[in-house]
């Protein structure tokens, strides 16, 4: 790997970890715990554009660990993994389909998957399936804040290509 995109990717998982700071420090007005926008994520689809699958997951695993690290608790980093594993391979699935104008449709299936992560990791830990009542909820916020990263992913990809970063 060559010192700039060693660099270009430490720059993504910099910004990926302020993005995701700032975002958990905004309450959510919903009664559905769980909901947030996710911008952080368009940050790992912009490096999966950019760089590749490998690049992406390490911007996305920096993150959630640091994250965890900085706003929350160890169950906090459970439920952060879990998400974030189901939604990195399930981006990583799609995105080999659905890349330049469709970007947005994998940031979609990112977020289900992310949602479907965290709530098998809260059946899990607290011992009940009652959890997945929230699915009908949270599968239509995943909708409506995966079209909305996955844009500003896709806008950012755009813009990032004139750049010579690789």
């Amino acid at each position: 790997m060559s010192t700039k995109r060693l660099a270009a990717d430490a720059v993504l998982a910099a910004f990926a970890l302020v993005v995701f700071v700032i975002e958990a420090q905004i309450p959510v007005p919903s009664a559905i715990p769980g909901v947030k926008l996710g911008l952080a994520n368009a940050v790992t689809l912009v490096t999966m554009s950019l760089f590749g699958k490998k690049d992406a997951a390490a911007v996305l695993f920096t993150r959630l660990i640091l994250g965890s690290f900085f706003t929350g608790t160890a169950a906090s980093l459970i439920y952060s993994v879990s998400g974030g594993i189901f939604c990195f391979f399930s981006m990583c699935f799609f995105f080999r389909f659905l890349t330049g104008n469709r970007l947005w449709a994998v940031s979609v299936f990112g977020a289900v998957a992310h949602n479907t992560g965290q709530l098998l990791a809260a059946s899990f830990m607290l011992g009940s399936t009652k959890v997945f009542l929230y699915f009908p909820a949270l599968l239509l916020s995943a909708i409506l804040t995966g079209v909305f990263t996955g844009l500003c992913a896709q806008y950012a990809v755009a813009g990032l290509k004139s750049f010579k970063l690789k």
